[in-house]
């Protein structure tokens, strides 16, 4: 394993929490690095635990008022005026409810994000990965999405103040990496790529291709929304395709990532039909890109996930080990079958409400085949086309 590799993790990240039924559920962190240690990709002493975001950091992306709510709403009581605000700013009882706590929480998740960005472009390390971050739908003046601060953006905000790098931000999530691409989306510094199921029928409703940015930063944001029922082959030649130009017109210092799980068959929230075989493939070809063209700066973040027992522990453990260099990685070219580690599904199989594979990759033979798929490649490479047009 190469130990040109951050990972960050502070365990208040596990009490970013709106509610039991929440389908947001950080156990998925606890499910993750328990599947790294017993892989033996991950000890204890390889991981560093980051400070809380500063309040300066945070007023980089996000509105006073804004923040101000939060804070308000953060006590075990919030006040009257507190709660009076709390539908004005997204915090009510919709996808981003208040919770106690959340601006301390929050501001961990952030300072996550932050700390990722200083290991890397402090030369400390090449790669940093933050699990626990990942909150790309947070606006500049409210919640959004289970999002309350945009760890993404301020990360890239903090990127840009220190050190003047040019960023690339890559979002992998299915849902269209809005937040981050509105903040940057005059920004000719920062290039937002996104790469998500079409807003025709999926959250949050926008990033499409015709989305590319304004005034002097016309240009540097692109979208690909695939069509529902993409499947691996699809999706990953447009992913390839289109970033590998995006990054030789761009040019980028460092690249800051963004990898939801939920583009998986089994995510009860989007419509996609890819396998396993992507959380494999994107992060090899962020990897091989960052080290081309960055110098190897490469910072990932989570994101989105919502089979937090089948799909997450499984994707996340194969990015940090892309690029940790594990040998398993190599191993999975010759054996695509390879096992998982037997103790860790004794453990958890007894609460996942569904059987657990026994695979790193998926068994896709298992599956129906997928009508229309004819179709539905055609459509997305005319998308493609279409975005590659303004590269």
């Amino acid at each position: 394993m190469s130990i040109n590799s951050a990972f960050i993790y502070h365990p208040q990240t596990l009490n970013y929490k709106f509610n039991e039924h929440h389908p947001f559920n950080q156990k998925r962190l606890t499910l993750t690095i328990d599947l790294l240690k017993k892989s033996g990709a991950l000890n204890e002493e390889n991981i560093i635990t980051p400070n809380p975001a500063s309040d300066e950091s945070i007023h980089a992306v996000h509105q006073t008022e804004f923040i101000q709510a939060v804070k308000g709403l953060s006590s075990p009581s919030p006040s009257t005026k507190a709660l009076s605000q709390a539908e004005k700013f997204g915090l009510d009882k919709g996808d981003t409810p208040y919770f106690i706590n959340m601006h301390e929480i929050t501001s961990i998740v952030a300072g996550g994000s932050i700390e990722a960005s200083k290991q890397v472009m402090s030369g400390q390390y090449s790669h940093a990965l933050h699990l626990g971050g990942g909150l790309h739908h947070a606006m500049p003046d409210r919640s959004a999405g289970f999002c309350v601060y945009n760890d993404a953006a301020i990360a890239i905000q903090y990127i840009r103040k220190n050190y003047g790098a040019k960023v690339l931000f890559v979002d992998t999530d299915v849902h269209h990496g809005d937040g981050v691409q509105w903040s940057f989306y005059a920004d000719p510094e920062v290039f937002t790529f996104s790469i998500h199921e079409t807003g025709k029928y999926l959250f949050p409703g926008t990033g499409y291709v015709t989305e590319r940015g304004e005034d002097s930063g016309f240009g540097f944001n692109l979208n690909l929304p695939m069509e529902p029922y993409t499947e691996d082959e699809s999706w990953l030649k447009c992913f390839s395709e289109t970033l590998e130009r995006i990054v030789k017109s761009f040019r980028p210092d460092v690249i800051v990532s963004l990898h939801g799980c939920d583009a998986h068959v089994y995510d009860p929230l989007s419509h996609i039909h890819c396998s396993m075989d992507i959380y494999l493939k994107m992060p090899q070809i962020i990897h091989n890109l960052a080290h081309e063209y960055c110098n190897g700066q490469w910072i990932a973040l989570g994101g989105g996930g919502y089979d937090i027992y089948r799909v997450v522990p499984r994707a996340w453990s194969l990015l940090w080990m892309v690029m940790s260099e594990h040998p398993l990685i190599h191993s999975l070219i010759e054996k695509p079958n390879l096992i998982l580690p037997e103790a860790w599904i004794q453990q958890w199989q007894k609460e996942s409400p569904k059987i657990l594979p026994n695979t790193w990759l998926d068994k896709k033979e298992e599956w129906d085949p997928m009508p229309r798929r004819a179709e539905i490649t055609k459509q997305n490479e005319k998308t493609k086309e279409i975005a590659l047009t303004y590269c």
